[in-house]
């Protein structure tokens, strides 16, 4: 037999006509989901590393003219927040704008080590990702920047338009946000090495630094000294006169 409504106590009677599911949102809900974020590390850590990515100023060669072009009013790469920077200590982006010699190759390795943890790379251009016009006969084009330093995107052309480096910036912000912290001991670099193999054999320098110790540079010709008057050292004329006379054996022999 079920109980007659009539005995039921106010809160009883308050609870047996309560909505389970009601239309309005409750207002506790409400006002902690417009004051409280909730989210993890890993995403926060991300949103702060690509909302502020600052490039440093690094460019060998013609593909810096068109990375240049972003810092202007037209393109305004800030407005993705990137600051460029002339120190690598204050960057954590760099752009590989150009060729990279065997020459630039131990000043573009010193300049990535320099540049504090979480850092990219962006490899701009032909010439950079694979050596590009100078890959088939050059002795001193570095055959792809990733043999000196870890890249994140490449971006191929000669040379890449601005457009073209602002989709290599959009897609290393969609690489930062599904980093994770507990992963970076395992994406870490563990080798690195500066050249490939090559067949070149070293020679002798022609250049001593002797050049100014030569017999030739301390005394005047015989011809000179004879036309200003000088007299003729000794042993200047006897050396002279030997080379002469190997002349004329050398021409009677022909």
């Amino acid at each position: 037999m079920s109980p007659n409504p009539t005995n039921l106590t106010d809160l009883e009677q308050v609870a047996a006509t309560r909505i389970l599911n009601p239309a309005s949102r409750s207002q506790v809900t409400q006002d902690l989901s417009e004051n409280v974020i909730l989210t993890t590390v890993d995403d926060l850590y991300n949103w702060a590393k690509l909302s502020s990515l600052w490039p440093l100023l690094y460019g060998t060669a013609c593909c810096f003219i068109e990375f240049a072009a972003l810092i202007g009013s037209r393109f305004d790469f800030d407005r993705f927040g990137l600051v460029p920077r002339s120190s690598p200590r204050q960057a954590d982006l760099i752009i590989t704008a150009g060729t990279i010699t065997m020459k630039m190759a131990p000043a573009l390795v010193r300049l990535y080590e320099e540049m504090p943890e979480p850092k990219y790379v962006i490899a701009m251009g032909a010439c950079t990702i694979t050596g590009g016009m100078f890959s088939s006969d050059s002795t001193t084009a570095v055959r792809g920047v990733d043999k000196l330093i870890p890249v994140d995107v490449y971006i191929p052309g000669c040379p890449p338009r601005p457009e073209a480096i602002f989709d290599a910036i959009i897609k290393l912000r969609k690489k930062l946000a599904n980093e994770s912290i507990q992963e970076r001991e395992f994406t870490q670099q563990t080798h690195r090495f500066y050249s490939t193999p090559h067949q070149m054999k070293a020679v002798a320098p022609i250049l001593d630094g002797k050049y100014l110790q030569q017999s030739t540079r301390n005394t005047p010709p015989r011809e000179l000294t004879e036309a200003m008057g000088m007299p003729v050292p000794p042993a200047l004329a006897t050396s002279q006169q030997l080379a002469t006379s190997q002349q004329k054996e050398q021409l009677d022999r022909g």
